[in-house]
């Protein structure tokens, strides 16, 4: 029996992880393709020129849920507003918030309550008030006052019901959005000859950049561990992954972080689902299933350059709070739309995207857990062929250094500043390829299986907002440590750890 066991999961990881590999080197190549051909034919500067002077430019809401953001509100909501495009404007929802949000929008911006023409037009909680500036330089800014709805969905969709303009982007508030991101996400709109219903884009880490009045002075990859791994994360996800997709026009989601939505198919489809705990996945496989019932034709595209930079989880346990709500929505995900998994009827959703996050997003987990309990069962037995390890961890190790150093590439060949600063940019990011499948992976692969287990288990969760460091105080913060840290006695100890635990 011990030696079957042996044998079938031996070749079967060995399978599973070579398939995972190819699948990998295609989209590789793809993606590059995908990259080539943008950088060939968009000029940054044509497209401005050609969109500013057009009477037809379409216009564009930024909409950014907000709750309980006092310490970075004004900063995001000043980045907001300096993005340059023809026609935009900024809608912030005040989810309820409990502390001082909404009082310092409405100092800041001089914000007076309007008489508005509410329409529900997809559900949420109730809006209490709608606030507009009365200093005519914020006159793009729209502060809506609802009730909480206990998910980021529900204050998306309330910021649906606001919008003006036929495209929205949906962000979070502690992102700070590039200057030019609304005239790279409206381009494949324009040259597609499909209807494009939403462009994702690069999202990387604001940790570690320099951020000032809300605007992105400098970039820099993160120092600290948790988000430096993100970062490599991020940049394997958006540069490699879903860009070999977007060649397809099968990526599998548009990050709620920032993603651009063709607004009329996202009232259609009924707008964000919150109840889901995976809702950027589920909205966009509703509105395929839209057009795909419909029979109409469709696009889902990438946007290589980084358009929003966010800031990620900054310990080790609000990343556990984040992981196991992904890992929980992406099983429920999968329940909810079983039905499109390869099902012909809706094209490469149902015979690539869906199948692929089954086996390889969905089952990794499963798999690597299992061959961990596996590995110890057969380490204690003496029964491991360590031939076979090896080989498998070897491949598996080597491939992942060899995908950091194509990542590295395209970022560099797509317009990354890391390259001017190459022991803290690519270097750090290399480094960090070479100890995540020891450290980051393994945790990644914990918070997956407890967050099936918690939807398995029925525990209820409830969206909560992370808690921010504070782009502004970043500086002062490390200048403050630098004072303490040599004179740091026993009694700092405790205030140190009432702080971790309030993060956690």
């Amino acid at each position: 029996m011990k030696e079957f066991i042996l044998d079938f999961y031996g070749y079967f990881v060995f399978f599973y992880s070579l398939a995972l590999i190819l699948s990998y080197i295609t989209l590789m190549v793809l993606s590059f393709s995908s990259q080539k051909r943008q950088k060939t034919f968009f000029s940054l500067p044509y497209v401005k020129k050609m969109l500013t002077d057009s009477p037809y430019t379409p216009g564009i809401s930024i909409i950014a849920p907000a709750y309980n953001e006092e310490k970075t509100i004004l900063d995001n909501v000043h980045s907001l507003l300096s993005v340059d495009y023809p026609k935009f404007e900024v809608v912030i929802v005040n989810d309820g918030s409990t502390d001082s949000t909404l009082e310092k929008l409405i100092d800041e911006f001089e914000l007076v309550q309007v008489p508005f023409a509410y329409r529900e037009r997809v559900k949420s909680e109730p809006v209490r008030r709608v606030f507009q500036s009365k200093n005519k330089n914020y006159d793009k800014l729209t502060v809506v006052d609802k009730k909480n709805g206990g998910t980021k969905a529900d204050a998306s969709n309330a910021g649906v019901n606001v919008a003006k303009y036929p495209y929205f982007i949906d962000t979070d508030v502690d992102c700070i959005i590039d200057v030019n991101a609304l005239y790279r996400l409206i381009w494949p709109v324009l040259t597609s000859h499909k209807r494009v219903i939403a462009v994702s884009s690069t999202m990387l880490m604001s940790n570690g950049c320099r951020i000032e009045n809300g605007v992105l002075i400098k970039e820099k990859v993160p120092h600290t561990p948790v988000p430096l791994f993100q970062q490599l994360e991020y940049m394997r996800s958006f540069l490699v992954s879903k860009m070999g997709w977007a060649t397809l026009n099968a990526i599998p989601n548009v990050s709620g972080g920032f993603g651009f939505f063709d607004r009329e198919i996202v009232v259609a489809v009924g707008g964000y689902d919150s109840q889901s705990f995976a809702e950027d996945m589920d909205l966009l496989v509703r509105m395929v299933m839209y057009m795909c019932d419909l029979n109409k034709p469709y696009k889902v595209d990438q946007v290589p350059e980084t358009c929003c930079w966010t800031e990620g989880p900054p310990t080790v346990g609000v990343l556990n709070r984040q992981r196991t709500r992904w890992a929980r929505g992406l099983l429920q995900y999968m329940s909810v739309h079983r039905k499109v998994l390869l099902n012909p009827h809706y094209k490469q959703m149902g015979m690539l995207t869906v199948p692929y996050l089954f086996f390889f997003e969905f089952m990794a987990p499963i798999v690597e857990a299992t061959g961990f309990v596996v590995f110890i069962w057969l380490l204690l037995t003496n029964g491991i062929n360590w031939t076979t390890m090896w080989i498998i961890f070897l491949m598996v190790y080597v491939f992942n250094i060899f995908l950091t150093g194509v990542v590295c590439f395209f970022s560099y060949y797509v317009g990354a500043s890391y390259w001017r600063s190459i022991k803290s940019g690519y270097l750090l990011i290399f480094l960090a390829s070479l100890f995540e499948p020891f450290f980051y992976h393994p945790m990644i692969t914990f918070f997956s299986v407890k967050g099936y287990l918690s939807y398995f288990t029925k525990r209820n969760f409830k969206w909560e907002a992370m808690k921010r460091q504070g782009f502004g105080n970043r500086e002062e913060e490390s200048k403050e440590k630098e004072k303490t840290a040599s004179g740091m006695s026993i009694s700092a100890v405790p205030l140190q750890q009432k702080k971790e635990d309030e993060a956690q």
